[in-house]
């Protein structure tokens, strides 16, 4: 009866709300993420983004990152280590932090976000001449 009336539904709304930490912090989670969810924490990288599960959510919903508070709403995917988009993405049910698997060379770069768009993006520095002069209004066009 509960569930045709959906009560299961409020009870799942508050737990969100108290595992948010209160009903100003749900709404902040809400307004960044635009989405409130619940669900058990199973791992945290070394930028801060914490990674979350829950089997109640369908498949390819059940899986979701908060980004570290720090980048605010200025994240993007480009922000979750390779290590962390194969768990994210599905390509193994094995988070990072207890697959023993994986190899760790000294030669493998630590990861950088993708810049582009942000006053860090690279720009390459051209030593060729233009061939194409752009329109000056205030010059004069007539030639004697």
């Amino acid at each position: 009866m509960a569930k045709f009336l959906g009560i299961n539904r409020l009870g799942r709304l508050f737990q969100a709300i108290r595992e948010a930490g209160g009903l100003k912090q749900a709404y902040l989670k809400l307004y960044r993420n635009d989405d409130l969810k619940t669900g058990t924490l199973v791992g945290i990288d070394k930028y801060g983004n914490r990674y979350f599960e829950n089997p109640y959510y369908f498949y390819g919903r059940n899986r979701w990152v908060e980004f570290a508070p720090h980048v605010n709403m200025n994240y993007d995917g480009s922000q979750i280590p390779a290590e962390w988009f194969g768990w994210m993405h599905y390509k193994t049910d094995l988070p990072p932090i207890r697959d023993g698997c994986r190899p760790k060379y000294k030669w493998i770069a630590d990861h950088s976000e993708n810049l582009s768009g942000t006053k860090e993006a690279y720009m390459p520095y051209s030593t060729t001449p233009t061939k194409v002069e752009a329109w000056n209004p205030n010059k004069s066009s007539k030639k004697a």
